[in-house]
């Protein structure tokens, strides 16, 4: 059976556990790695991820990290061709929004959930704040902008694997305490999600 090492609170975790949902896909959570930092940096933890990050998934002795490919990984050997077509074309939108959650996005809103949210002490200057409010916000502009576009999805009409981590990422910009502008299309679509019981359970669940 899939193990899934990593605890819930994680954004990374929750991305595989919905997929998992998405797929009715059985699997054992082993969710005491990460609430205890040290424990990510035990011999036991490095042996199976060298970069002391959650989550690894093993099956028999497949061990994977990195949660996007992980996401992959499980959609290629699960039946899961509806949610990550095998056709390039069909595939390339997939890939370049998980990607683009990878960089951009992830990238836009790390300093203003780590102030706002994980109250850092090593985040709070005011100047280094605003600007990642306001970089977090053009990220999330340019993902209206596209929603607008696409209608439903961020790949296109269907449902697809690029939708898990985007729309974890959507629930961490409502979650988090900041002035949202009004960005119809992204509330729209988090509503869309909304309607997902994975969604419910691993992405809209009061966590950011």
């Amino acid at each position: 059976m899939l193990k899934v090492l990593g605890r819930t609170s994680s954004i990374n975790v929750r991305k595989v556990l919905w997929l998992c949902s998405e797929l009715d896909l059985a699997y054992q959570l082993d969710d005491k790695w990460g609430d205890d930092p040290q424990s990510l940096h035990s011999p036991a933890f490095l042996a199976l991820n060298p970069n002391a990050l959650i989550p690894v998934i093993i099956e028999d002795d497949f061990v994977m990290w990195e949660s996007n490919a992980i996401l992959r990984y499980l959609a290629n050997s699960n039946g899961g061709e509806w949610l990550y077509p095998q056709n390039p074309r069909a595939r390339a939108p997939v890939d370049q929004w998980m990607d683009w959650q990878a960089t951009e996005l992830n990238t836009s809103w790390r300093y203003a959930f780590m102030s706002l949210v994980r109250n850092s002490p090593a985040h709070q200057d005011p100047r280094l704040l605003a600007a990642a409010v306001k970089g977090w916000t053009h990220t999330m502009n340019l993902l209206d902008q596209h929603l607008q576009k696409t209608g439903r999805y961020v790949a296109g009409r269907n449902f697809s694997l690029a939708d898990i981590p985007v729309g974890l990422a959507v629930n961490r910009w409502f979650e988090t305490p900041l002035e949202h502008p009004h960005l119809p299309a992204v509330s729209t679509y988090y509503e869309r999600l909304t309607e997902r019981e994975g969604y419910t359970t691993w992405g809209r669940n009061g966590k950011p």
